[in-house]
């Protein structure tokens, strides 16, 4: 069975419902969404995140990297880029990299912002660089996905995106649902496809 890690750090919940829609189409496409988060982290050297979360998903290790066949990736935007425990858990992946491990493993990126032009298409950049030293292939929304010139929030073809308004409260609307979901179900159908060796 084809499988996709879905992988992200939210810290007030509006990546965290990207994620849901992401694993949605992941689990329409007949794969398994694995869904996982990664460990706030603070300057604080005293501080520890506890082994495992109070709630939500368990954190990832790089075992679910290895064992699954794709990988979508979500994140607030900090600035433009990816958040930091993010970065942070990629910044530990140094050992599949020599491997080869990725290499030829679709993946797609998320993202949330508190406002339309918070940088959302960098930090969908942000994310993919780590991913394409990988070896890994970026999978984007095409414009085949009629939400995608329909929507006057979120929604990119580098990657699905939410806009959670300055408070974070803003509901992920119906585009920005469907274009994640087709996000999800693109990783997922082109994974079967590559374990099969049925794209050239």
């Amino acid at each position: 069975m084809t499988e996709i890690l879905v992988l992200y750090y939210s810290r007030y919940g509006a990546t965290a419902q990207l994620a849901r829609q992401v694993a949605t189409g992941v689990e329409k496409s007949g794969a398994v969404a694995r869904v996982r988060t990664v460990a706030p982290i603070t300057t604080n050297m005293e501080g520890e995140a506890p082994a495992i979360p109070e709630q939500g998903p368990p954190y990832a290790t790089i075992r679910d990297l290895e064992e699954t066949d794709g990988l979508v990736l979500g994140s607030p935007t900090r600035f433009g880029n990816m958040a930091a425990p993010l970065k942070y858990f990629l910044d530990g992946t140094s050992g599949i990299w020599a491997s080869g491990a990725l290499v030829d493993r679709p993946f797609g990126v998320f993202t949330s912002t508190a406002t339309m032009h918070g940088g959302q298409e960098t930090t969908l950049l942000s994310m993919a660089l780590p991913l394409i030293h990988q070896g890994m292939l970026w999978v984007g929304v095409p414009y085949t996905i009629p939400e995608l010139t329909t929507t006057t929030s979120g929604g990119s073809p580098y990657g699905a995106s939410h806009v959670a308004g300055a408070d974070g409260r803003h509901e992920i609307t119906r585009e920005e649902r469907r274009i994640a979901e087709a996000l999800g179900e693109r990783v997922g159908r082109l994974a079967e496809q590559l374990r099969h060796g049925a794209v050239a």
